[in-house]
């Protein structure tokens, strides 16, 4: 189907046609990579059943091992990384109200990562009908809790990793204990769990003026800068609030 939009001219539409032509080179391969994903050979199994600890039932912590993430007829789980607390050299604005704002700056929450999650809260209800997704953040659950009540997140489902190797095993957390905004797929195979993907895009090398964009397909917001004439600015950073 061949169309015009009021008042182009015919330089615009010659240009419009041949980009038109890269976006479905680009949907080709996006697709291509996405069945090539697909078709991995098994990853390694699980380390270790590690045990998070996340809300439970009468409102306390309790303790939940990842293989009882897994809900029934749903294979496969999908766990980011939040990190929380930031990175040492982060120095963004911390939150100015709520718990999290008497938290000394380099232990609370990455703003890129609020970011993320704010998008992925809305996604969550959809997701799950699928799969399994839950957010692990290095911090101690009362204050990934108090956070996430605060942003207002409803879908997410919020776990800490306080007590056990997993950020440090599955890439999500350096030698120095520095955290990691890794996103990793686990699937189950009857009783054996997977490692079946991960965002390991982050830590390959960039092309000059890119940032890693380990997860940006799944980033509704920075995709729409794309689409716009003015793109993504060379230099702005997510933030906790605007002013």
């Amino acid at each position: 189907m061949k169309i015009a939009f009021p008042g182009e001219s015919a330089e615009y539409r010659a240009a419009r046609d041949l980009l038109l032509e890269r976006e479905i080179e680009l949907r080709r391969a996006t697709e291509a990579v996405a069945a090539a994903r697909r078709k991995l050979p098994p990853g390694g199994a699980l380390r270790e059943d590690y045990v998070f600890q996340e809300r439970g039932a009468d409102g306390t912590p309790t303790e939940i091992r990842l293989s009882e993430l897994f809900d029934r007829g749903k294979d496969s789980l999908v766990i980011y990384s939040f990190m929380f607390p930031r990175d040492p050299g982060d120095l963004r604005p911390a939150p100015k109200t709520g718990q999290t704002a008497r938290l000394p700056i380099a232990e609370g929450p990455c703003p890129s990562c609020v970011a993320l999650l704010d998008q992925l809260d809305g996604a969550a209800e959809h997701a799950r009908q699928l799969i399994n997704l839950a957010v692990v953040a290095k911090a101690p659950l009362p204050r990934v809790l108090a956070f996430g009540e605060e942003r207002g997140w409803r879908r997410l489902r919020l776990l800490s990793s306080a007590t056990n190797t997993y950020n440090r095993d599955y890439f999500a957390e350096t030698a120095e204990g520095h955290q990691r905004p890794m996103l990793n797929v686990f699937h189950r195979e009857r009783e054996t769990i997977r490692h079946s993907w991960g965002s390991e895009l982050f830590y390959a090398p960039t092309d000059p003026g890119q940032d890693p964009r380990h997860v940006g397909t799944l980033e509704p917001f920075w995709n729409l800068l794309d689409l716009t004439p003015e793109g993504r600015p060379l230099v702005w950073d997510e933030q906790l609030i605007y002013t």
